[in-house]
């Protein structure tokens, strides 16, 4: 469990309400009052180590220090949980829409009495089929700071979304596994050999990948097990050859996007994958703009926070 330095007091009399962010393989958990966050913790209980019994424990284990016997404590929560196999499903809401609503979010079956739990849905996208659960919520975060926002939100990651965000709305989305097709291919191909354990990094290597595969997108395959052949005939360094890896899927990525990158980008994640899109994108001829991605969530689940409170209190 991880903490960071408290703005205001943690006792449990202090918290408001609790903010979620539960994915694949982690979850992470911010005790708030009103939009302040009073302390922060984290685990490795994600939702592909739990059985759909084990999400309330797992949340308990990390946040009864929080709870107040005397009073129901409101958690809202994003990403897996929601997902089929989470704590309960909240089914995706159809494009175009605004990326939160409270007429979406789904109330969750808790035992404890101590919290009151509401899962922020995710986005679907019918043709082409695509489906999204957690980017859904940096994008409102970025749009509390940002209403006016026109352009591509492009959320680079292990499955790196691009939406086409317009009067606060998605209008639509595509998915592409470029971070997990490294992850796959540097750890499990053939050309593993090649790209050793180094962290070291050869940037025009990578830029020189990037153009190429503008160019010539549909050589991607050869392109790749070039990467084997230079390492064996040319002695390539493992850290050109892991920023060619980098710079060919992502140059696919980007020409396989020509289409939608017809107006302002915004790239939203951690500072590092960012730019290496944002050197991409100028690359390919645009400007982008990189927005850190470590308070959207939080922003977009104080949001669905604020709406389910105005949906509670309306009259009905």
């Amino acid at each position: 469990m991880t903490e960071r330095e408290d703005p205001a007091p943690t006792g449990s009399a202090n918290v408001e309400w609790i903010a979620v962010d539960w994915g694949t393989t982690h979850l992470r958990a911010w005790s708030m009052h009103g939009d302040q966050v009073l302390s922060e913790a984290a685990s490795d209980d994600g939702m592909a180590s739990l059985s759909r019994d084990g999400f309330e424990p797992a949340l308990l284990k990390l946040v009864g220090g929080w709870l107040s016997s005397d009073k129901v404590t409101p958690v809202i929560a994003c990403g897996m949980v929601g997902s089929r196999q989470g704590w309960i499903e909240a089914p995706y809401v159809a494009v175009p829409c605004t990326p939160l609503s409270a007429a979406h979010v789904v109330r969750g079956e808790s035992h404890d009495p101590r919290i009151a739990v509401w899962v922020v849905p995710g986005l679907r996208q019918d043709a082409p089929a695509d489906v999204m659960r957690g980017e859904e919520t940096q994008i409102a975060g970025l749009l509390v700071a940002d209403p006016d926002l026109s352009g591509l939100v492009c959320l680079p990651g292990t499955h790196t979304k691009w939406a086409s965000v317009r009067a606060g709305k998605v209008l639509a989305f595509s998915t592409f596994m470029t971070g997990e097709l490294y992850a796959l291919i540097s750890g499990h191909s053939v050309l593993r050999h090649g790209l050793g354990a180094t962290s070291d990094w050869h940037q025009p290597s990578f830029e020189a990948a990037v153009q190429e595969a503008l160019q010539a997108p549909a050589g991607l395959a050869a392109g790749l097990f070039r990467l084997r052949a230079e390492g064996l005939l040319h002695a390539m360094p493992a850290e050109a050859a892991r920023a060619r890896l980098s710079g060919l899927l992502i140059g696919n990525e980007l020409a396989a996007l020509r289409s939608m990158l017809d107006g302002p980008v915004t790239l939203v994640g951690a500072p590092g994958l960012s730019a290496l899109y944002a050197a991409a994108l100028v690359i390919a001829g645009y400007e982008p703009r990189i927005v850190d991605g470590a308070n959207l969530t939080l922003a977009g689940l104080s949001l669905a926070r604020r709406s389910i409170l105005e949906d509670i209190r309306r009259p009905k």
